[in-house]
């Protein structure tokens, strides 16, 4: 027998699908996030009172992505204003809260083993302060220097060796030799049925010469890298941190959901 749940569910899932397949929608959509880069759209919203230069859709994706994972250790690349760890940071104390309350137990926030870990080659003195003086700041580690240095990954991936659900979020350097190494080096952590979501794919889709203050640009890239990474996955065995097989698809689902994103291509989830 067919729950209501069930037939809601079956509904969005309908309704996702029809949005792929409308190339007039999605083309509409994208023009948007073309035209939104003008006004720097992405940098006019905070979570929790810090900066998090995201585009809200995509908020709403990792809000659902962390809901249905429940990951001890999120691990993010690119830091800024902090705003990005502070969601991470609020979405595992609320899985904390609900686990508390389905269990009828006092929860004590100190005792909780989930985490959030932010790796930025520059953070800035007022950043710093601002995240350490966040209520969530307890969840929150971070660690100075590039993201591919081989002393800041061996000490992330002792970390992750002792999570149970790692998720991983790129969005630092967006050149395609610095994303590349960063899924070599961080989505070996991302465990089975997690995801990796690189962030800014959505540059090898823009117009020529939109990004020419940047080392970064059209066939230069986070999506070429998501190409690369993903072929070099189907050219040759890989294996996570933990030893099993790994292999990720891009999840298409959550990209059609919300329509308006700046990771196309981006959200790649462990299989």
């Amino acid at each position: 027998m067919t729950t209501p749940e069930q037939t809601f569910s079956d509904y969005v899932a309908s309704n996702v699908a029809g949005i792929g397949a409308d190339r007039d929608f999605i083309g509409l959509s994208n023009i948007w996030v073309r035209e939104c880069i003008r006004h720097n759209y992405a940098q006019n919203f905070t979570w929790l009172g810090r900066p998090i230069i995201q585009v809200p859709q995509d908020t709403y994706a990792i809000q659902e992505l962390v809901w249905a994972v429940k990951p001890d250790l999120i691990i993010e690349t690119g830091i800024a204003h902090g705003g990005s760890l502070v969601m991470s940071a609020s979405m595992l104390a609320m899985i904390d809260y609900c686990e508390a309350m389905a269990a009828g137990v006092v929860l004590d926030p100190r005792a909780s083993k989930r985490r959030v870990i932010g790796v930025d080659i520059d953070i800035r003195a007022h950043n710093r302060a601002g995240i350490e003086a966040h209520p969530l700041a307890q969840k929150i580690q971070m660690y100075q220097g590039s993201s591919v240095d081989p002393a800041i990954v061996d000490a992330v991936r002792a970390q992750a060796a002792q999570a149970e659900r790692v998720m991983v979020f790129l969005d630092s350097n967006h050149t395609h030799a610095h994303v590349l190494a960063e899924l070599e080096a961080y989505a070996p952590m991302a465990s089975k049925g997690s995801y990796v979501v690189v962030w800014d794919t959505g540059v090898e889709d823009l117009p020529e010469g939109m990004c020419n203050d940047r080392p970064w640009g059209k066939g230069d890239n986070p999506k070429t890298a998501v190409w690369a990474y993903l072929k070099s996955l189907g050219a040759a065995p890989h294996v996570g941190i933990n030893g099993a097989p790994l292999q990720f698809e891009i999840d298409l689902t959550i990209e059609h959901k919300i329509a308006i994103t700046a990771a196309p291509d981006g959200f790649l989830k462990r299989v």
